[in-house]
């Protein structure tokens, strides 16, 4: 970073020029193609990748490609409906016509472009998410961004700073993936107790209990407890009730004890919260929790059986549920509890 620093007070000392991304780079345009067609030619061994819509991504011959406008120098696609993004590719590509492309006689700047969409990816999607069902922002979005555009050396200093930290990023996530695989692997088998222990179902152990309806207009914006809905739910609170209410309806209604498994019942099914006992408030039916003798079942052991998602159903429809009586059908097995704390 040192390095960087001199650069910069070495070429741009007084800042930098911020222009509009149309006036710097070159925009690619695409191939008119159907999904149909993408199908159709779809070939593993193909030398062209061409990217659709959403996460659809193919490899074809290009001599099998109608009307094939191919890409042939570095560059930065912009996804641009359904998954909002950008993508870069070196190799030789095409894509959608509903989507663009920027290049560059530099490849350095094209990185650099790469690096600076990415990091304000969300402005990006932000502007997306007001264009109807499906997010898609337009042309004028990408085209009259205006981005820094330091000098070459900088540019290329930055570009190799990100280059390490992706490649460290990629090599921490394969170890992460290797580890969470081993996770399972001894989690499973120490649950895995077959006929030598007594399976029960989990309205045998204890009630599935939630808090009471909170209605919208009972939160606020900020306040003195939050309230965790679904999409809130192992996250920030971006709702709050009063301290009034919450010791009202903790007092009258169900309310999770500290240590208590909490899961999502909605969206997400099965996502898991163990109660901290710091006052919060959970959104009914969506968040539930077993009220059990721990005598029987340890909480923390019962995480751990959650994790193995022993409930068979869920319903579609807009959200996904998991409905009370799938939870108290789901069988875990039930050893001694000296075996459980083991």
């Amino acid at each position: 970073m040192s390095k960087l620093y001199e650069l910069v007070q070495q070429y741009c000392p007084n800042g930098v020029d911020f222009k509009p991304i149309k006036e710097v780079y070159q925009r690619l345009k695409g191939t008119p193609i159907t999904a149909a067609k993408m199908k159709e030619i779809e070939n593993a061994d193909g030398e062209v990748r061409i990217f659709a819509g959403g996460k659809t991504v193919i490899d074809a011959h290009e001599e099998d490609i109608p009307k094939a406008n191919i890409t042939r120098v570095p560059a930065v696609l912009i996804q641009s409906r359904g998954v909002i993004d950008a993508v870069y590719y070196e190799k030789p590509f095409t894509f959608k016509n509903e989507m663009w492309a920027y290049t560059h006689e530099n490849k350095i700047a094209v990185k650099f472009l790469y690096y600076v969409l990415k990091n304000n990816m969300e402005k990006f999607r932000e502007a997306a998410s007001g264009m109807g069902s499906l997010p898609q922002i337009s042309l004028r979005v990408t085209e009259d961004f205006e981005m820094p555009v330091p000098p070459l050396e900088v540019q290329s200093e930055i570009v190799r700073i990100l280059d390490n930290f992706t490649e460290l990023t990629a090599e921490l996530t394969a170890e992460l993936a290797a580890r969470e695989k081993q996770y399972e692997y001894y989690r499973n088998r120490l649950l895995n107790f077959g006929d030598n222990v007594e399976w029960k179902t989990l309205g045998n152990i204890g009630r599935v209990a939630m808090c009471k309806r909170i209605l919208k207009s009972q939160t606020t914006s900020t306040g003195d407890v939050p309230f965790y809905k679904i999409g809130t739910f192992g996250k920030k609170a971006d709702a709050f009730i009063s301290k009034e209410l919450f010791l009202e309806y903790k007092e009258k209604y169900s309310y999770p004890k500290k240590g208590s498994i909490l899961i999502s019942a909605a969206g997400t099914i099965g996502r898991t919260v163990i109660y901290d006992g710091k006052p919060a408030y959970y959104q009914d039916s969506n968040i539930v929790w077993l009220e059990h003798d721990e005598t029987v079942v340890l909480n923390k052991y019962l995480l751990y059986c959650y994790q193995l998602k022993p409930w068979s159903v869920s319903y579609g429809g807009t959200i996904s549920r998991l409905y009370n009586d799938d939870i108290q059908k789901a069988k875990i097995p039930v050893p001694s509890l000296s075996e459980q704390q083991r």
